[in-house]
């Protein structure tokens, strides 16, 4: 199993359209990056959690699942890349592969030492709108193919059935 772990705010930093985003309103970037995560999480079967400072939201400790993506913003006093570190020692062993999303070059070597592979920023977020692409190819491929009926009928019963369909008949 692949698990990739996130440093939510290193990568809403990063990335453009969520850096932008942030400056007007932080909770959309948020959810906005665990959107395309999730749209990651779906294409590469890829189990993907996302860790957020407590720094930007104080109070306790949280978890959540949002579009099946899990949350963790941190409690107060540790950063995300502690729990980030934390966490590539807990769920790393022989038969998963623990990935880490950060630009944070410190947070990099640390997580080397782990065994866990990382991922820049901007490597994520190319592999992401590749993925993108990806997915529009196809459905643009598979736009103009009709699906097939499961039971073989005449062109004449067909048509009949369609006009019924759209309430014509």
């Amino acid at each position: 199993m692949d698990i990739l772990l996130v440093d939510g705010y290193n990568i809403i930093g990063a990335w453009p359209e969520l850096r932008e985003l942030k400056n007007r309103d932080l909770a959309a970037a948020r959810d906005r990056l665990v959107e395309r995560l999730a749209e990651y999480q779906g294409y590469t079967g890829y189990r993907v959690i996302v860790v957020f400072d407590a720094y930007y939201v104080k109070g306790i400790e949280r978890k959540y699942k949002n579009y099946r993506i899990d949350v963790i913003f941190t409690r107060e006093n540790e950063t995300a890349d502690e729990r980030i570190e934390k966490m590539a020692i807990e769920l790393n062993n022989i038969k998963t592969q623990i990935h880490v999303a950060t630009s944070d070059f410190t947070e990099q070597w640390a997580i080397f030492g782990q065994g866990a592979l990382r991922k820049s920023a901007r490597e994520l977020l190319n592999e992401i709108n590749e993925i993108d692409r990806k997915i529009e190819k196809k459905l643009q491929k598979n736009h103009g193919v009709r699906p097939s009926s499961k039971i073989s009928l005449s062109r004449e019963v067909a048509e009949i059935f369609e006009k019924w369909r759209r309430g014509d008949g």
